[in-house]
């Protein structure tokens, strides 16, 4: 084995140097749950055509129509 298989053991053994994280991801993890989110996803959809009148049983779920969410 050459050098270069230790340097790899040096380096998946060092884990305690921790990644810096991009200004734009910081805040990420705590204030995305208070955040609105503007894009439904397709089940949030079907359910606001049903409460709009909008969709009937036996309707494709492919190719919904565009909805903007409840306010």
């Amino acid at each position: 084995m050459g050098s270069g298989n230790h340097k790899l053991v040096d380096l998946l053994t060092h884990s305690e140097t921790a990644m810096s994280q991009h200004n734009s991801f910081k805040g990420v993890a705590t204030g995305a749950a208070a955040k609105k989110r503007n894009v439904l996803k397709r089940f949030e959809r079907v359910e606001l055509l049903r409460k709009r009148g909008q969709w009937k049983e036996g309707n494709r779920v492919l190719g919904l129509r565009k909805t903007k969410p409840e306010e």
